[in-house]
């Protein structure tokens, strides 16, 4: 009896170890909140997001092993990533991209982060802006865009943002499809769990400062803004000074939205553009829409000139090469400024934007890049008309030129080329075919353009 008690009592404890290692090397469950896997080798899951011409992305995942992963044995298929396409796989001693693996205890995962053209047109093209989704997660994408236009029309001056302020992180998901080799010859089996980032690297968006405006000309109306400032900053030099500001379609309270709608304002704060073209870059967030399609603006037009002329104060900004640009209710903002304004700005990048052409005069010397689609039913013409008017008053514009937005780099290079041999103070690109919001989609994308604006100083 005793003997049978035994071995029933040894049976059971055996039952017991076995659920128990059969609980931990469960294969089939998610991982936390925080990120941890059910692999006790993976220690954290980091997305690294960067800003392209439809938005703010994941562009690649950093799985941080306990050990030196073995980067010869890596491959595309040993990982998969929810609703992404995997280009490149390799080891890294950090989480970063770069553009040769080595062993280290950091797996990189890079993703596609092709543009999905935006060929959506109709009436609402005014100041309107990108709208929900356009930064490839839907939880963002719901912040932004949150006020479009009612009814097809152009949007309504001084209509205020909804929305909340808080920023929300793109999340991603991985799972490990493949066994991983680590340098010491330990192999870390396949699992199906699927892993969350408990982590995110903001590229070049966390580098710009949150900071807020207070214009005592204006009754203490605040304003915020985004500011990046050179890395290497010195007061003993003069640094110029890029004003972006957003369309309609990112309004908001969350005040780093206008940093991942687009390129607009990060694509100037890049390594690579700093390194040519070293430069304070300002992008306010406005939380009501300050331009429409009757051209007219708030105050917050003003005020933000103000807030340029208050930040020249505190830096050593060159008072001879400020830039302004703007994509829809932006470059109808820019307009405006140039206009009421015209001995501030050396020069404007004008992007999908319109404004009455019986006003623009003041703009007839003005060294000016303008960028429309075909089509786009009210830029197209509206830029029409205001070239043919600034021609009257004595500006040289260059030949209408239609491009291709989509081409090489090197066949952009030639087109802006052919364009500046023409030597006009006001050049005009139209992209071929397009809609309102395709336009800034690819427009801060060509470096020619770019260079352009740096080239030029106020006399």
């Amino acid at each position: 009896m005793k003997k049978g008690l035994l071995t029933l009592v040894v049976f059971l404890m055996l039952v017991m170890v076995m659920s128990s290692l059969a609980g931990c090397g469960n294969t089939n469950g998610n991982t936390n909140a925080t990120g941890s896997s059910n692999l006790k080798q993976i220690k954290n899951v980091t997305a690294i997001t960067e800003v392209f011409g439809d938005g703010q992305k994941v562009s690649a995942v950093a799985v941080e092993y306990d050990k030196d992963i073995d980067n010869s044995k890596l491959t595309t298929s040993d990982y998969s990533v929810d609703s992404k396409t995997i280009t490149k796989v390799y080891a890294n001693t950090e989480a970063a991209k770069a553009s040769k693996g080595v062993n280290g205890k950091y797996v990189i995962i890079e993703l596609s982060t092709d543009i999905s053209p935006d060929t959506r047109n109709g009436p609402g093209n005014g100041a309107n802006g990108a709208g929900n989704g356009q930064n490839g997660n839907a939880a963002q994408g719901a912040s932004q865009g949150a006020n479009p236009p009612q009814g097809g029309g152009g949007p309504s001056l001084g209509s205020a943002a909804s929305d909340s302020s808080e920023s929300k992180p793109l999340t991603v998901n991985v799972t490990q499809n493949g066994d991983i080799a680590t340098t010491d010859g330990q192999t870390y089996k396949a699992d199906a769990g699927v892993m969350t980032n408990s982590k995110d690297i903001n590229l070049v968006v966390e580098d710009f400062k949150q900071l807020v405006y207070t214009d005592p000309n204006y009754n203490n109306e605040k304003l915020m803004y985004n500011l990046y400032v050179p890395k290497n900053y010195d007061p003993s030099k003069k640094y110029p000074l890029v004003l972006f500001m957003h369309d309609a379609g990112v309004v908001s309270n969350n005040p780093t939205n206008t940093l991942t709608q687009g390129l607009g304002a990060v694509i100037w704060a890049t390594p690579s553009e700093q390194a040519k073209n070293e430069c304070f870059v300002l992008a306010p967030q406005y939380t009501s829409v300050i331009a429409d399609d009757s051209s007219t603006t708030t105050e917050l037009m003003d005020i933000t000139v103000d807030l340029v002329k208050e930040l020249e104060k505190q830096y050593s900004i060159d008072p001879n090469r400020l830039y302004n640009t703007g994509q829809s209710m932006g470059g109808m903002t820019s307009i405006a400024m140039d206009i009421k304004y015209p001995d501030m700005f050396a020069a404007s990048l004008l992007v999908a934007c319109q404004w009455d052409p019986t006003k623009v005069t003041p703009m007839a010397k003005d060294n000016l890049w303008i960028i429309v689609s075909e089509g786009d039913s009210k830029a197209s013409p509206g830029m029409d008309a205001i070239t043919e008017a600034l021609k009257k008053q004595g500006a040289t514009v260059s030949s209408k030129a239609t491009w291709n937005a989509e081409a090489s780099a090197a066949e952009l290079s030639t087109d802006v080329s052919n364009m500046l041999a023409a030597g006009c103070n006001i050049n005009y690109t139209v992209f071929k075919n397009g809609s309102h919001r395709y336009t800034w989609q690819y427009a801060y994308t060509i470096e020619g353009v770019r260079d352009w604006l740096f080239k030029q100083v106020k006399k």
